[in-house]
């Protein structure tokens, strides 16, 4: 009777620090989960970032942005002023 009481102790005591050992195991788990939510959200407000500046890149006013600021085209009539 003492043999299986010790040897009852001893797997209950296996048990019990696996448990721990799991539980421990089961909140960095979570916390990683929540760490890699918010990356989650960070890149679909990026993604969406993104997404804008691509329908902005296709707009009449993207084109002449560029061709003025890169190409230095100006509108018939128009005067430019530069700082030296």
């Amino acid at each position: 009777m003492f043999l299986v009481t010790v040897a009852a102790l001893v797997i209950i005591s296996v048990i019990f620090v696996s448990g721990v050992g799991l539980q421990k195991k089961i909140d960095e788990y979570n916390l990683k989960i929540q760490e890699l939510q918010a990356e989650i959200r960070k890149e679909e407000e990026r993604a969406a970032k993104l997404e804008e500046y691509r329908k902005y890149t296709q707009t009449k006013g993207f084109v002449e942005e560029v061709a003025q600021d890169q190409i230095g085209l100006v509108y018939p009539g128009e005067t430019v002023f530069k700082q030296e």
